[in-house]
């Protein structure tokens, strides 16, 4: 099983500038794939293309042939989760994070057994407000590996926590989608955390045929 990016374009509006220029990328299943480039380059847009939140202008994203994310009359889950920088903006806060994790339809026992260093048992009953900026990115990883994923893209998921928290987190990120087969590409500006996670590292300026050309 494979994620496909195919000369994929996109911008905002037909007069607005191309955010997306002829990316090009693939990720096997049980592949971490890192991506590297500076703020603003377009990555997190390019992120949400894969997980099928915005479609391409041009171009195609697949997932072994079909879209990221199913349409209302099929029964297949999405097979791409995102994972975001800014975890307390991905979350209720008027909700519980029992109540967040229960958003992906796992039984109350499921979530009971999270391993406790991804989701300390503590916290299942405490609002965002409750626990701290790691915590929340620890959560809002759970939520998305309890939706049973074939990839997850996370997109400078630990640019906000101190490197003893980011070590812990890639720790526990990886320990899940090696023993669940799930294929990753992790998103950052930090090219020696890359390094450190990933199997193999992509440059997006180097996938960006668009950006030597200008125009698709």
């Amino acid at each position: 099983m494979t994620l496909q990016a195919r000369d994929v374009w996109f911008r905002y509006g037909p007069r607005d500038p191309w955010v997306v220029r002829g990316v090009s990328l693939t990720v096997a299943a049980g592949e971490v794939v890192g991506l590297h480039g500076p703020s603003g380059a377009g990555k997190s847009t390019l992120a949400r293309l894969l997980a099928g939140m915005v479609a391409p202008s041009r171009g195609q994203v697949t997932v072994d042939g079909h879209p990221p994310r199913p349409n209302r009359r099929e029964r297949r889950p999405n097979p791409v989760q995102l994972v975001f920088q800014h975890a307390e903006l991905a979350v209720d806060p008027l909700w519980k994070v029992r109540a967040t994790l229960a958003e992906t339809g796992a039984p109350d026992e499921v979530i009971a057994a999270l391993d406790p260093e991804l989701v300390p048992p503590r916290l299942l009953d405490r609002f965002p407000h409750e626990i701290s900026g790691g915590e929340a990115q620890r959560v809002t990883l759970a939520r998305a590996l309890l939706a049973r994923p074939r990839f997850l893209v996370a997109d400078e998921i630990t640019a906000n926590l101190d490197a003893i928290t980011q070590a812990g987190l890639w720790h526990s990120l990886l320990a899940a989608v090696r023993a669940e087969g799930i294929g990753v590409l992790a998103i950052s500006h930090d090219r020696p955390l890359l390094d450190a996670v990933a199997d193999r590292v992509l440059d997006f300026a180097d996938l960006s045929r668009g950006a030597r050309a200008g125009t698709p």
